[in-house]
């Protein structure tokens, strides 16, 4: 830590002040009731509900992640999430005010609004645990690596001190100030991780090497990493790119933070909504500030990182690899990396097998400024956190703490969401259903603590290894969005559908990642990772859709229910305007990321012509969301 003065201790001394500060007031105003813990009150305004959207999705390793992208493919590679703008689009202008209708707590228990019987519970209870528990204590866990792997390079601090450090503040304020307490101290959060995300890029473009914006634009080690579009004369570089997440990824893939038809924590902010006008709003916001607003502080990092931490070229990386497949280094290189802090390897061969490592990933660069990091957390992602050490005295402490608030923001959000499925969708709805409010309150603060404590537990343990974990999360996801979309709408879908879709896709996954190897389904288009994408979205699709025709619709009386409550059948005379205005805000968004893209990158004549369209598409939106009566 002694690379931080006295001047940057200050100011990460202030940051946790004010967070005790918010901790304080919300849990002054918390009330025992568990809409209050975990939606407060359901009385929360649009402005600081759409700010805790874009904070909980602006995770420690998000800037890291960008910055990965950007260093091995360019800034193109940005559309594998970009393209999640057309869901959120469309929970903006069709499902936001459906969800707020419900009255629900947690979005599970849709499924015994919307579906009956023994089924309908079924998918509650296990989709709690497998969500609630399994599948966010890994998010929790990758989040955290994140943070160890900043504390390790930058500070140098053992892991288990990051996660002991770091889970201590974000589980207090969550456990004691419940939903209240994250979202404003979201707001506060996210402020800070923007400021400091402007001033990392102001200090990456004027080091000396960089010459400026002007330099950077201008510099030919980044010549074919800037282009927003990727090359559209190469179909192995723009299908997987751009086609396949605009006309595939968006509906068919369910995704933390971007579920079709919204879900997660995102449906958890919109059900704490004041009323279904503000759920829209903050919906809105979150669009524009996620998409637009975000991303070029980071890019600018990002390609500031490939002048000072140039790669290496092609040449070097494949002499790199040979030698390292030599039967003399092979044996070391497979043992440095299992045994890499036991020193088991005589340190003359050691040294040389890190060496060709980093060079075969063209990292010798950041191993030369870095030359005690761990291979196993120095990567293209984490020239961010390296980047960053080189801003001044105080401006370095704002960094750091917009790190840590990156940090808290998306681990209180998932501590609270994870802990309203434990609590409201499995121990009240199965195992306690007459508990108090105060009993329920106290097995929400103990699931928070277990979620941190298991979170923490894999970032330390297992999370190296978990890249296959994550594949079978992801693609268990593949081909079941349709679902969450049309259930709103067609009387037809069921609970068995959701099931069929649930079970197929995880079947599918674990065939894709364990049985069929790596690397064979690749073609001159696609790779092995879209076409393994693109076959569980095809086999998912086929089986829930002959489900809905086999198997038996819900009875009359439930589906009457849930449409009167929903109105979602009445919406369908107002869903042309509706697309129309998913489209208006499709386009508004992507012009102002381009328009702001381009005057980064010093063309300020294409910036000012997509400002003016994407003021154009503000104007557009409000009009017919006025027709539509969604902020009146």
């Amino acid at each position: 830590m002694t690379n931080l003065t006295l001047a940057d201790w200050i100011v990460v001394g202030m940051f946790f002040a004010v967070i005790a500060i918010i901790t304080y007031v919300a849990t002054k105003k918390n009330k025992t009731g568990v809409e209050d813990y975990f939606l407060g009150g359901r009385q929360m305004p649009w402005w600081i509900l759409g700010v805790s959207m874009v904070a909980c999705t602006f995770s420690a390793d998000t800037p890291n992640l960008v910055t990965g992208m950007v260093r091995e493919s360019g800034v193109a590679k940005n559309w594998a999430w970009w393209s999640f703008l057309i869901t959120g689009m469309a929970t903006v202008f069709i499902f936001a005010k459906l969800w707020r209708r419900t009255g629900i707590v947690t979005d599970l228990e849709f499924y015994e609004k919307r579906y009956s019987g023994g089924a309908a519970s079924f998918l509650r209870g296990f989709r709690a645990v497998y969500l609630g528990l399994f599948f966010n204590v890994l998010i929790i866990g990758s989040v955290t690596l994140a943070a160890i792997k900043i504390g390790s390079i930058i500070f140098g601090i053992k892991p288990l001190y990051t996660v002991i450090f770091g889970s201590i503040g974000v589980v207090i304020y969550t456990s004691l100030a419940g939903f209240r307490g994250v979202v404003w101290a979201d707001f506060f959060q996210y402020i800070i991780a923007m400021v400091g995300a402007v001033v990392a890029a102001i200090f990456a473009v004027n080091l000396p090497e960089v010459g400026g914006l002007s330099g950077l634009m201008n510099n030919s080690e980044i010549a074919d990493k800037v282009n927003i579009i990727p090359d559209l004369t190469d179909p192995s570089v723009f299908v997987p790119i751009l086609i396949i997440p605009i006309a595939v990824q968006w509906w068919s893939v369910w995704y933390p933070g971007s579920e079709p038809g919204g879900g997660g924590y995102m449906c958890q902010k919109m059900l704490s909504a004041k009323n279904e006008k503000h759920a829209v709003a903050a919906n809105l916001f979150f669009n524009f500030a996620h998409y637009a607003l975000r991303p070029w502080p980071w890019i600018i990092v990002a390609l500031a990182s490939l002048i000072i931490f140039k790669p290496d070229n092609q040449e070097v990386r494949e002499v790199a690899q040979q030698e390292l497949n030599s039967p003399s280094i092979l044996s070391h290189y497979q043992n440095y990396l299992k045994n890499y802090d036991e020193n088991q390897i005589p340190q003359d061969i050691r040294d040389h097998v890190v060496e060709l490592h980093f060079q075969k990933e063209g990292l010798s660069s950041m191993h030369q400024a870095f030359p005690e990091a761990n291979a196993e957390y120095l990567k293209n992602d984490t020239a961010y956190p390296i980047m960053i050490t080189k801003t001044g005295s105080g401006w370095f402490g704002l960094i750091i703490a917009s790190l840590i608030a990156a940090y808290m923001s998306t681990i209180g959000t998932h501590l609270n969401w994870g802990a309203s499925y434990l609590v409201n969708d499995f121990y009240k709805r199965f195992v306690n259903p007459s508990a108090s409010d105060k009993k329920l309150r106290r097995v929400a603060v103990f699931c928070t603590f277990i979620l941190m404590f298991l979170g923490g537990l894999v970032s330390l343990t297992i999370m190296d290894n978990a890249t296959q974990a994550f594949d079978i999360l992801l693609l268990s996801g593949a081909g079941t969005g349709a679902v969450y979309l049309l259930r709103w709408f067609w009387s037809r879908i069921n609970a068995v559908t959701e099931i069929v879709a649930m079970i197929s896709a995880f079947i599918v996954s674990i065939i894709m990642v364990f049985v069929v190897p790596e690397g064979c389904l690749a073609n001159s288009v696609l790779d092995h990772a879209t076409m393994r994408l693109l076959i569980t979205v095809f086999v998912v699709s086929v089986a829930w859709l002959i489900s809905v025709f086999v198997s038996k619709p819900e009875n009359e009386e439930t589906l009457s229910s849930f449409f009167e409550l929903t109105k979602s059948k009445s919406e369908l005379k107002n869903m042309p305007t509706q697309i129309l205005c998913v489209f208006i805000g499709i386009i508004t968004v992507y012009a102002l990321l381009f328009s702001i893209g381009y005057f980064v990158m010093l063309k300020p004549l294409l910036g000012t012509i997509l400002l003016i369209v994407s003021i154009i598409g503000i104007c557009a939106i409000f009009k017919f969301a006025s027709k539509l009566k969604l902020f009146d």
